[in-house]
């Protein structure tokens, strides 16, 4: 059975709207797309690479698996280490309005969305990766079917655009695996999800 692994990018104030580039998504008027640029080095490359080095298939959202198809098929070098993966394996999109994607390898996921991501990831060896699809990533933490979370934060505070850990989310709890700053300051850590949080107080000692 596979894991349901995420990597997100979310700036210092938690925004993770259009990471790679200005047209990725300027929903709300959002003029800020591409803020992760600046900070890509060899590190965040190599934490990339080893990333892809565990999927088995990708699930995606709509607007996600959109930006997607119009750059990676268009990637045909063999050896890039992200395209040779998105272009090879299965590719699942969660949409009720895409009827025919056009990228090789794509199924539409339309119906009970904790059931056919629990069927996914049962039928998948490896990871099952959602890159981006915060919508659709803040769906399944609430369903609980999200197992690993990569959380690549960027030291940029961009004070507007789409909060990732939005209010309103289902209280949850996370075990910290990993984790690396690279040499632009992204700090990237790997979580495991831990089931809803505890809570205590700080109370005084009674001779205080």
């Amino acid at each position: 059975m596979g894991k349901l692994v995420s990597q997100m990018f979310v700036s210092l104030d938690g925004v993770y709207q259009a990471p790679g580039g200005p047209q990725e998504d300027p929903r709300g008027g959002f003029e800020q797309g591409g803020w992760t640029v600046p900070y890509s080095d060899e590190d965040f490359g190599r934490f990339v690479t080893e990333v892809f080095g565990d999927v088995g298939a990708f699930l995606l959202g709509r607007r996600t698996y959109d930006i997607f198809a119009s750059f990676w098929p268009k990637v045909t070098d063999p050896a890039d280490p992200v395209a040779s993966k998105l272009n090879a394996l299965p590719k699942y999109v969660a949409s009720s309005t895409l009827t025919a994607p056009e990228w090789a390898g794509t199924t539409v996921i339309s119906g009970d969305l904790a059931k056919e991501v629990t069927a996914l990831k049962e039928r998948t060896d490896g990871e099952v990766q959602l890159h981006g699809s915060g919508a659709l990533v803040q769906s399944l933490l609430a369903l609980g079917l999200v197992d690993t979370l990569h959380l690549m934060t960027f030291p940029v505070v961009l004070g507007a655009g789409r909060r990732f850990f939005a209010e309103g989310g289902l209280p949850t709890a996370f075990k910290h695996r990993g984790g690396l700053i690279t040499s632009t300051g992204v700090s990237i850590q790997t979580y495991d999800l831990a089931g809803r949080p505890e809570y205590g107080s700080y109370e005084l000692p009674e001779n205080a």
